[in-house]
């Protein structure tokens, strides 16, 4: 019989290469095939059947082994694990229609007759041995009902285990008590409640509700009973605006009273210029979890800006488990609520996610819930993300990711504690992705049938959450309508109650408090009033500080020219030499850190600096291992971490600023690589830094420290835009310096310190200066000197000046310089050091010059950009003349790109500020 004569279906040579391999070993070819080659080769094998025709039967040579069958059993079970997701029934609404084929039996070469085939289930929960059918049952049940995950992505395989394991012993179901039941209940009553008592009492307000949403309530309930259970003592929120006040309300146990009096809105005096609209501002309390557990909950504030809250509240997070010794996390955790849309389209995302493994941001895992509205605004998904999932950016971390229908509140339930075990038992992030969906579209004045008319008329034809979960309660018979109905009442009683108090008392609505706890030492307001505080340090004490922050640990070996840069900063500490700008700036880290002040400094490069002038962090020359002296100064010392952040201006800037806001007796820096890229974290500064407290009343006294100056490096390495900071300045909000000389900037340092006024501090920072040798200070000026706001000229006092010229920062070295070149020993040069708060008063002793005299601002930065438009006004008002302005000429681009153009520039405006 020749192969060719068969009727195989399958590739005839292939067979034929098969057949020879039969005949010198039969074995070695899989046993489906032995009825075949016997016939064919005479090789002894099994009897092989016959169809009624005489031909072999197809199916005796198709007809898998037991040993392949088990083999694609197993591939099946890992293909659920990893592909469950996609067939899992998340949308509530059903409109999504989800399917994976590839889980079906046929791609594993399995069939409907196989179902009934008992198999080994091998690392499946449950008995040893299942028919296919109820593996397939199991596997359903797990990964393809109400719960998606995607969790086989991880890298550790113990991880995997672990979730793999809980989730597949109970068929991912929680089996919750009466009781437990009962909460879920009360709040999702809570939650739909009070949306629908705000929307009868206050129609057409914006309220951004969270109808649609509501098993969020119990979600945020369970997440946070269950970190209480693992030893959290805090936990701090960040959220959109969708459904914040009900979070506020429910969660955080705000008195509907004030919430009420929000709405009512009856002291329009109290807040004209300032405060924010209600479902932006955050709160604080302690409450009493489900389990008994008493924990602190804080809400942060946060604008409109979605997303940009998330890194404030992980640097909030670190700085309670810095001041707790938690470095493991467990005592304080971060709980973000996003958007759906946000959570795929904001990139500061991206830069949250890659900051939660480093060591100087991680802080044990966050709990991240998605509330996955299936829209964003008007936006459908597919316009809005390249991904199947808003939650797929969340794979550069292979975390576990939930993905949960928001009708199934007790699916809810056990995905909330699952995550959190998974959060305390690892120390990594995890994700929930809730998916609801939007009752009144963006807010309560849209028409989202407009762009969604599918989606809302199935919105319009389901019954609540709470409604769907009530029906299943009464089958099961844990609870009746009337039980339920009566929940309702209740609950509707004391929100009449409440809002018939609120209005009869015409309440008003509430400033948020402020200068509690640890902010109690500390002011915010006007400068007026706030003396300035003594900075110096006694010279034998510098001394002996610098001594020891240039001294390294027995057995490490410095770079050879940083042991020569250690060399020479003992002698600035002795006074020998003049200290330059690195070194005044490590005395003043070492003065705060002797008297137990902690320091946090993060920045890109700042180890070392980007111009190379810091040198705090020292590898050993031989085996690269770190050394960072100033935290090794004495025993008793202030803690000291210097952290080179990742390529992130806006996520990194966010962290230190919530680091700030919890530790009010600390120095937290924040430094840029050059400033020009701190426009990358322009919403941080607009909407945080700047604004903060005349919307929420909330202080920061974090540094900013931003490389600028002309130097011919370009438009991208000149300008860290000191227009814009004094563009948001008003109202003494923050404080903007340009300073000259390095005993300038240790006494600026230490006032943030020891000063209680509370303010952010904007430093326009040296390059070129960093090592100019003008640019340097007396060992004395640390010791017996003052942070001086003006400096008046030292050569010529402004009285006797036939010319008095006003400055900041680097400019004032080209232009003594410009000075003796031209032999103008006439002209007064004055450097405005502090530009906000304007140093009025001190302007007036040191740069009013006799009439006639001609009084000229001079600036390096163009027309448009700078100083000039700021100070016009306060310079002519304070001084009671008109003032001259040199600048470069209107750009729209800071600086050229040409080094030989910024020469011939710089020429002209020494020429122009002499007057010539």
């Amino acid at each position: 019989m020749d192969i060719r004569d068969l009727d195989l279906g399958v590739n005839t040579g292939w067979v034929e290469d098969l057949l020879q391999q039969y005949r010198k070993n039969p074995s070695s070819v899989d046993r489906s095939w032995y009825p075949l080659f016997a016939e064919l080769s005479g090789v002894p094998a099994p009897t092989v059947a016959k169809n009624g025709n005489g031909k072999l039967a197809f199916a005796a040579i198709t007809q898998p082994a037991a040993s392949d069958l088990q083999e694609r059993a197993a591939e099946l079970i890992e293909a659920y694990r990893e592909r469950g997701h996609l067939k899992a029934q998340l949308d509530p609404l059903g409109l999504e229609k989800r399917d994976a084929p590839e889980l079906r039996l046929e791609a594993f070469g399995l069939r409907d007759n196989d179902l009934e085939t008992a198999f080994a289930t091998g690392d499946l929960a449950g008995p040893p041995i299942a028919t296919l059918r109820e593996i397939v049952a199991h596997l359903e049940e797990t990964y393809c009902r109400s719960i998606g995950v995607e969790f086989m992505q991880g890298e550790e395989p113990a991880r995997r285990l672990w979730l793999q394991e809980r989730m597949e012993s109970v068929e991912n179901h929680l089996r919750l008590t009466r009781q437990e039941q009962m909460r879920i209940l009360e709040k999702l009553t809570e939650a739909e409640v009070l949306e629908t008592f705000l929307h009868t009492k206050y129609l057409g307000a914006k309220r951004f509700s969270l109808e649609g949403a509501e098993s969020l309530i119990p979600l945020l309930d369970l997440l946070i009973d269950a970190a209480a259970q693992h030893g959290a003592d805090e936990v701090v929120i960040g959220m959109a605006h969708r459904g914040r006040l009900n979070t506020i309300a429910h969660i955080l146990e705000k008195p509907v009273r004030e919430i009420f009096s929000e709405f009512e809105d009856k002291d329009a005096a109290a807040f004209m210029g300032r405060g924010d609209v209600k479902y932006h501002m955050g709160h604080s309390a302690d409450v009493t979890t489900a389990s008994g557990k008493k924990m602190h909950l804080s809400l942060a504030f946060n604008p409109s800006h979605l997303e940009w809250v998330n890194t404030v509240v992980e640097g909030r997070v670190r700085a309670k488990q810095d001041r707790l010794g938690d470095r493991a996390g467990r005592r304080a955790v971060p709980l973000l609520v996003h958007g759906d849309a946000a959570f795929a389209g904001q990139g500061i995302i991206a830069e949250m996610l890659n900051l939660s493994e480093l060591a100087g941001y991680r802080v044990g895992g966050t709990l991240h819930v998605v509330l996955n509205n299936q829209v964003g605004f008007t936006t459908n998904p597919s316009d809005g993300r390249s991904t199947p999932y808003c939650t797929d950016i969340a794979r550069m971390l292979r975390v576990p990711v939930f993905h949960v229908n928001g009708e199934d509140p007790e699916a809810v339930a056990w995905v909330a504690k699952l995550a959190a075990e998974y959060r305390f038992q690892f120390g990594q992030d995890v994700l929930i992705d809730l998916y609801c969906y939007r009752k009144h579209g963006h807010n309560e004045t849209d028409e989202p049938a407009f762009t969604q008319p599918v989606m809302v008329r199935a919105i319009a034809a389901k019954k609540s959450v709470r409604a769907s979960y009530v029906e299943k309660l009464t089958v099961t018979g844990q609870v009746t309508a009337a039980d339920a109905d009566a929940i309702v009442k209740k609950r509707y009683a004391a929100l009449d109650t409440a809002l018939e108090t609120t209005r009869k008392n015409n309440q008003k609505r509430q400033q948020p408090s402020a200068m509690a706890g640890l902010w109690q030492r500390y002011k915010g307001g006007a400068k007026a009033g706030i003396p300035e505080t003594p900075t110096a340090v006694p010279r034998a004490l510098l001394t002996d500080q610098i001594t020891r922050m240039t001294t390294v640990m027995d057995g490490f070996t410095p770079h050879p020219k940083i042991a020569q840069l250690l060399a020479l900063r003992r002698q600035m500490g002795e006074g020998s030499k003049p200290l330059d700008w690195s070194t005044a700036e490590a005395a003043a880290f070492a003065s705060l850190l002797w008297e137990g002040t902690p320091i946090r400094f993060s920045g890109q490069d700042s180890g070392r600096g980007t111009f190379s002038q810091r040198h705090a962090v020292l590898s050993d020359f031989n085996t690269g291992q770190h050394f960072t002296p100033l935290s090794h100064l004495k025993k008793d010392q202030g803690r000291f971490e210097l952290y080179d952040s990742p390529l992130s201006e806006a996520g990194v800037l966010g962290f230190e600023y919530g680091y700030s806001l919890d530790y009010p007796d600390g120095l937290v820096l924040w430094e840029a690589q050059f400033g020009d890229f701190v426009n990358a974290a322009q919403v941080i500064i607009d909407q945080f830094l700047a604004a903060a407290e005349d919307k929420w009343m909330r202080l920061s006294g974090l540094v900013l420290l931003l490389p600028h100056g002309f130097e011919g490096q370009g438009p991208e390495h000149s300008s860290a835009r000191l227009e814009r900071f004094l563009s948001l300045a008003a109202e003494d909000n923050i404080q903007v310096c340009n300073l000259t000389t390095p005993a300038q900037y240790f006494h600026v340092l230490r006032r943030q310190v020891v000063r209680p006024w509370r303010k952010p501090l904007v430093l326009m920072t040296p390059k070129s200066l960093l090592r100019h040798k003008a640019a340097v200070s007396d060992l004395d000026e640390l010791a017996t000197g003052h942070f001086q706001r003006v400096i008046a000229d030292a050569t010529l006092p402004a009285a006797k000046a036939s010319r008095v010229i006003l400055c900041t920062g680097k400019v004032y070295y080209d232009l003594i310089q410009s000075r003796s070149d031209k032999k103008r020993d006439d002209v007064a040069i004055v450097r405005v050091e502090e530009l906000y708060p304007f140093p009025a008063d001190a302007l007036v002793a040191v740069a009013n010059a006799p009439k006639g005299v001609p009084v000229v601002w001079v600036q390096e930065e163009p027309w448009n950009m700078g100083a000039q438009y700021f100070l016009r006004p306060r310079l002519e008002k304070t001084l009671g003349r008109p003032v001259q302005y040199v600048c470069r000429e209107e750009s729209a681009s800071p600086a050229t790109g040409s080094a030989a153009s910024h020469k011939v520039e710089q020429q002209l405006l020494m020429d122009q500020a002499f007057g010539e």
